[in-house]
């Protein structure tokens, strides 16, 4: 404990954004080294109860790591080492792209939240490919299933080939694929949340998935900022083409933040989305309950993860409690996962969706 505090203390000296590339550093190389069995058995809850078959992949605990963190597929090794059930990376365009200018990432102590535009600051989808397949080849292949976030690369006119192109491209590699449309931080992408623009759009990439030799899942991401008939909509429209849906992405509501930075152009995530995300879960479940739902938003404890999965969310995924609580929090989740089942008299983790 006193341990992770002294970290977090260095850490949060510094620019969050410099932070971030020096953590991630130092995770891919822990990634790396030696002894791998024996750090993950210290860090995983093993309990065959949290196992679930989700979209014909196998999750060992619920607990993923969200897209935003590990942007360029850097340190996939590494997740599995702290206890994660799945990891997302990205979000990857097709062609490389600086982002916006620095600074771009903000702090909010005291909400528990972040503030970030970093804009899709990609290497490229060629350039990660790259990495993937050296990583594979080295023995270095992700041991939790994968999921690749993809987005707009901002000078494309044609969204819809820019998306696919990336697509052809990194799903040899996934074992599911995220069309990311809700980041607030490319202009126009959110429009392509409108009902028939992404119908179009997902129903190319489900076309061109179909023929592939190993067709992956795919799953949409969601704004919180929708209203209840644009979720309706996109929940119907996931339920037709995808394989699930991603509850949800970053907010441009500002409502009751104290923090210095909270009037930062943005993405606002933390404890502020936690509310919303959940009803939005809540309502996706009771629409179309047999469409899996990963929930995202607010998550720094087991019980924020147990609400969201009687909510109706199979699976949960941490960002921003990642970055504020540690690794730790991952095992605190899933610990704490277990003694709820108990409490409740649940037999499985997939016996408690939707259950609230």
């Amino acid at each position: 404990m006193l341990e992770r505090f002294m970290i977090r203390q260095i850490l949060f000296r510094l620019d969050p954004e410099r932070a971030h590339t020096l953590t991630l550093r130092a995770l891919r190389v822990m990634g790396r080294m030696p002894g791998a069995e024996r750090a993950r058995s210290r860090r995983t809850v093993s309990d065959p109860r949290l196992r679930q078959e989700i979209f014909g992949l196998t999750f060992e605990n619920p607990v993923g790591l969200a897209a935003g963190l590990d942007k360029q597929a850097e340190a996939i090794p590494v997740w599995a080492r702290l206890g994660f059930g799945f990891t997302e990376v990205g979000t990857i365009t097709a062609e490389p792209q600086p982002g916006n200018p620095q600074p771009r990432v903000f702090r909010l102590p005291d909400d528990d939240a972040l503030i970030n535009r970093f804009g899709f600051n990609s290497e490229g989808s060629a350039a990660v490919v790259r990495r993937l397949v050296k990583d594979e080849m080295a023995g270095r292949a992700h041991r939790i299933p994968l999921g690749i976030n993809i987005g707009k690369t901002k000078a494309a006119e044609d969204a819809e080939a820019d998306y696919l192109t990336t697509f052809g491209r990194v799903a040899p590699h996934a074992d599911y694929i995220t069309i990311n449309v809700s980041s607030p931080n490319t202009p126009g992408l959110r429009d392509l949340q409108e009902r028939s623009a992404l119908e179009g759009l997902v129903s190319r990439i489900a076309e061109v998935n179909r023929v592939q030799r190993t067709p992956r899942p795919i799953l949409v991401k969601v704004a919180p900022d929708l209203d209840d008939a644009a979720l309706d909509a996109i929940v119907d429209l996931a339920s037709e083409y995808a394989q699930g849906i991603i509850i949800s992405n970053t907010t441009l509501s500002r409502e009751g933040l104290r923090s210095p930075h909270r009037d930062e152009a943005g993405g606002l995530s933390g404890r502020p989305v936690r509310s919303r995300s959940t009803d939005m879960i809540r309502r996706a479940n009771g629409r179309v309950p047999l469409l899996p739902i990963i929930g995202v938003g607010g998550i720094f404890s087991g019980a924020d993860a147990w609400e969201k999965i009687i909510a109706g969310a199979s699976l949960v995924q941490v960002y921003t409690g990642f970055v504020y609580q540690g690794p730790g929090l991952i095992r605190n989740i899933n610990r704490d996962l277990v003694r709820f089942m108990d409490r409740d008299g649940v037999h499985t983790l997939a016996d408690a969706v939707g259950r609230g």
